[in-house]
């Protein structure tokens, strides 16, 4: 029986009026900013590279908002005509189902939601209002009709194949005759989605709900977000425990399907727990390090040296809780910091992009995380890696079922 966070419809709705305002968006705009501090100047190098990178983000919350993807907002961080001008070969997009009131890095029970009016604000499908796995299901909906109707322009990644042929493409360039974003006739970068979750919270205490959401498109899930759930404490939950018994069999099913363990928001104690015992790398998708910014929500040395054992990555946030900043020479110190702790491999794109943060640059101007690599002494090489190789790498490997890989690709239990 799934658990239900019903409330009384109509009181629900009114608080919903009340508190997202009149006006479409206005809750959005107010909470994904960009700070309008000045970028970095880039030069003529910078912008040169950028345009040859095959870039990955690891992180963004745009399928939450009530917008259309394909069309260049006047708010937020991303779009699909933002994730062209900045080059974005990947963006994994996140299912978020549930937020506590009052959130903060500290403590958060799971005993509010921030979602639920939004869901009803923003005239989602009734089967989203009361049930968490079913808000994960809209949004692959969402992302798939996106997909749609963009005749080629944005394209859902699934398995290793898909992501082969996107990547292909956006060397050769394609036709794409009637993409709204493109003149009509001149070929195209096509950028791929893939898509994630923020907490196994919507799984609603059903193993089986993995299933229906990795047939969905889901491959990467975070097993906890702002509170402790029954798969894991969360770093800023309030007992902040490890994995449960329930997560124990979570991560084996992960594992065996394909779906990437990301240990972003999960607790100290269940990182500790988890990082000596998975049998595939994982990904710490969006957040900071505290030799550079320290605070509960960053990842310390001896963390990062276990996320690295594991052969995964560790995506850097652009916003000022993963940074304590928001310049991008501060991100770029904290890529260099992950760098020269455990080797350039392991580090990645976090943005962390639309999801009630802000920013100095939305996802247009990524070239300014190029500038800032180059400026840090970053190698050519070393700012492919971090803008797209390393992720595509692990992500390729990661999205395969487990019985699938060759033997010798497979590390201990």
């Amino acid at each position: 029986m799934r658990k239900r966070v019903w409330m009384p419809l109509a009181a629900l709705a009114l608080g919903a009026a009340g508190f997202f305002g009149f006006a479409p968006g206005y809750v959005e705009a107010s909470m994904n900013k960009i700070d309008g501090q000045p970028g970095i100047p880039v030069s003529a190098e910078a912008r040169a590279l950028h345009q040859t990178l095959q870039i990955v983000d690891l992180h963004s919350d745009t399928l939450m908002w009530q917008r259309d993807m394909l069309d260049r907002a006047e708010r937020g961080h991303m779009d699909l005509p933002r994730l062209k001008d900045g080059n974005v070969a990947l963006q994994l997009l996140s299912s978020v189902t549930k937020t506590p009131r009052g959130q903060n890095y500290d403590g958060n029970s799971g005993d509010t939601d921030n979602i639920t009016p939004l869901v009803i604000a923003q005239a989602q499908p009734i089967r989203t209002w009361g049930s968490l796995l079913e808000r994960s299901l809209w949004h692959s909906t969402k992302l798939d009709r996106a997909v749609a109707r963009s005749n080629g322009a944005l394209r859902a990644v699934r398995a290793p194949d898909e992501l082969d042929r996107l990547l292909a493409d956006r060397t050769t360039g394609v036709k794409a005759p009637e993409v709204p974003i493109s003149t009509p006739g001149i070929a195209v970068r096509p950028v791929g989605a893939m898509l994630t979750i923020e907490g196994l919270q919507n799984l609603e205490g059903d193993l089986k709900n993995l299933d229906k959401l990795h047939a969905a498109g889901f491959r990467m899930a975070g097993l906890a977000h702002f509170f402790d759930n029954d798969v894991a404490g969360s770093m800023h939950g309030v007992k902040k425990g490890g994995i449960t018994p329930f997560g124990w069999q979570v991560i084996a099913r992960m594992e065996e399907l394909g779906m990437i363990v990301d240990v972003a928001h999960l607790s100290h104690q269940g990182l500790a727990e988890l990082l000596p015992r998975v049998r595939r790398p994982v990904v710490s998708s969006h957040g900071g390090v505290q030799a550079t910014c320290k605070t509960n929500r960053n990842l310390s040395d001896d963390e990062i040296r276990a996320v690295a054992k594991t052969g995964g990555i560790i995506g850097i946030g652009y916003w000022d809780g993963a940074l304590c900043d928001t310049s991008p020479r501060s991100a770029a110190r904290a890529m260099k910091h992950v760098r020269d702790l455990v080797g350039i491999q392991h580090v990645a794109l976090g943005s962390d992009y639309d999801g009630a943060t802000t920013v100095r640059f939305d996802t247009s101007e990524l070239v300014q995380v190029t500038q800032a690599l180059l400026d840090e002494g970053f190698t050519p090489d070393e700012v492919r890696a971090v803008m797209g190789g390393n992720a595509l790498r692990v992500l390729r490997a990661g999205i395969v079922p487990l019985g699938q890989l060759p033997q010798a690709t497979k590390t201990a239990a």
